[in-house]
């Protein structure tokens, strides 16, 4: 018998896989934290027109969105092929706004409610006339803080 064994020419030792599930749940709340959810389903398809000077709202937690275009392919049968407007998940008429501008402000703290911005989001090819009348509307529900949205066009 000797004192000092050989070393045996053995394979690679297992790897421990006791810190996977810890790996698994971090990537999973990762995820479910960094994912945003869509609010509302758009029901109008929408080209959003180009601007040339184009600033970002600071705070999109107090935008309500105002969505105007021709109804989408499965929704021309119900509701035509004019021009719509798209008050949350449902097609309303013009004279609706104010009552969407007031349950809006109604679902805010009362703080917030001054700072609302009502956010038109309009297709290019929308005639402006369905633009005038929602500012009208905005205007007599005293909602005067409106954005129009549009995508930063190409600076010559």
């Amino acid at each position: 018998m000797s004192k000092f064994k050989k070393k045996q020419a053995g394979g690679v030792p297992k790897i421990s896989t006791a810190s996977l599930p810890d790996v698994i749940f971090m990537l999973l709340f990762f995820f479910m934290i960094s994912t945003v959810m869509r609010e509302t389903t758009l029901k109008v398809e929408q080209i959003m027109p180009e601007a040339s000077e184009v600033q970002k709202l600071e705070r999109k937690n107090l935008v309500s969105y105002i969505y105007v275009g021709k109804p989408k392919r499965e929704y021309m049968a119900q509701y035509g092929t004019e021009d719509a407007l798209q008050l949350n998940d449902s097609f309303e008429s013009v004279d609706k706004i104010k009552d969407f501008v007031y349950a809006e402000k109604e679902s805010r703290r009362p703080e917030e409610r001054d700072a609302l911005t009502f956010s038109i989001k309009g297709d290019v090819n929308s005639k402006m006339g369905i633009f005038t009348d929602i500012k009208q509307e905005l205007r007599k529900a005293n909602a005067l803080k409106i954005n129009y949205s549009a995508r930063q066009g190409v600076k010559k």
